[in-house]
């Protein structure tokens, strides 16, 4: 049987060719890279963003600029390195001019996230801004607890999969912390994290 990494690169390789996708013609114009997602492969804290920007686009890298940067420090005030947890977005292409998602590109791309939540078998899904908690809310049967991020960040929720249980916190965007959010709100949600973190 295929090994989880192996399993991940198909799901690359199909990207990569899907000419069919509503932002394959942007990505190839561009000459921008799909995002897949980036870590490990055994991660117990899976964490969903909405869509790649110029940054990730050109690199390849999920969360690479200054959300990034933002991400990687909310990970270290709980002890956390990047490479411990994985990293994806629900879109794998740039939408243009970092417009939010359209609904026909989270249907396209919605069903390699699915797969690569059924793959690494994440423990706790920690979503990153209101589409990606939109998407995953209502996949997993949690739709009648839906409001808005304000309301629902920072949240645990319990949910089950084809391999068993798993816990959905939508959190801010770390985007938000840029644009001017107290940083300090986006850490209190992270502490509900950690003891995710340090189970063995």
């Amino acid at each position: 049987m295929a090994n989880r990494t192996e399993l991940l690169r198909e799901i690359k390789d199909k990207i990569i060719k899907a000419n069919n996708s509503p932002l394959y013609g942007y990505r190839t114009k561009n000459k921008y890279f799909p995002v897949i997602g980036e870590g490990s492969h055994d991660a117990k804290i899976m964490f969903i963003g909405e869509a790649p920007g110029k940054n990730e686009a050109e690199t390849g890298r999920p969360f690479c600029g200054a959300s990034g940067r933002v991400l990687d420090e909310l990970l270290q005030s709980i002890g956390l390195d990047r490479k411990e947890v994985y990293v994806t977005n629900i879109v794998k292409d740039r939408p243009p001019d970092n417009r939010d998602p359209l609904p026909n590109e989270i249907e396209y791309y919605a069903p390699f996230l699915d797969r690569q939540i059924e793959i690494i078998k994440p423990e706790v899904v920690a979503t990153l801004g209101r589409f990606s908690m939109g998407y995953i809310m209502k996949k997993f049967g949690l739709e009648a607890e839906l409001k808005s991020i304000s309301q629902m960040h920072g949240k645990e929720f319990g949910a089950k999969t084809s391999y068993g249980s798993v816990k959905i916190i939508p959190l801010y965007h770390p985007a938000v912390a840029v644009y001017g959010t107290d940083k300090e709100i986006l850490k209190k949600d992270f502490a509900i994290l950690k003891k995710f973190s340090k189970r063995k």
